[in-house]
């Protein structure tokens, strides 16, 4: 979602609304949801410090040219992060965009996910530079 899709969404509607206006919301949602998707180009492929990513193939190849495969969920959080690379990508975005509205995992899940990136891709996973955690806020990736 975009921030002004959001604030549209997070604003309630008081009892008893008008129907007009609650099709009128839900039309601008999907029309920014629409607008979003077209505007953002796919990515596919993307490169750092070495490791090559094929979100298509669902595989890493690592610097030291191991090639490992990503579950459904940690190529949704690594594009995440990547398309909003060095900007703090909240938890709460997180769990909306990766995990969706149905699914509260804890936060320590999240935790684990950035855990695995850092042992996947860092030279030095206890002092990482490419998964950045913003604590009590969220995640950043910098390449």
């Amino acid at each position: 979602y975009s921030s002004a899709a959001s604030d549209v969404y997070k604003r309630q509607m008081t009892k008893p609304f008008n129907l007009e206006e609650l099709l009128l919301r839900v039309s601008k949602l999907i029309q920014k949801h629409n607008q979003q998707t077209v505007n953002t180009p796919q990515l596919e492929n993307y490169q750092f410090e070495g490791h090559s990513v094929d979100f298509n193939a669902s595989e890493v190849k690592l610097a030291s040219g191991q090639t490992i495969t990503l579950t459904k969920r940690e190529l949704l959080l690594l594009k995440l992060l990547i398309e909003h690379k060095n900007t703090v990508v909240t938890r709460e975005k997180i769990l909306q965009l990766v995990w969706g509205y149905q699914v509260f995992p804890t936060t320590r899940t999240i935790d684990n996910f950035i855990l695995n990136f850092r042992k996947y891709f860092e030279l030095d996973p206890k002092h990482p530079k490419h998964f950045i955690s913003m604590r009590g806020v969220g995640y950043k990736f910098q390449d």
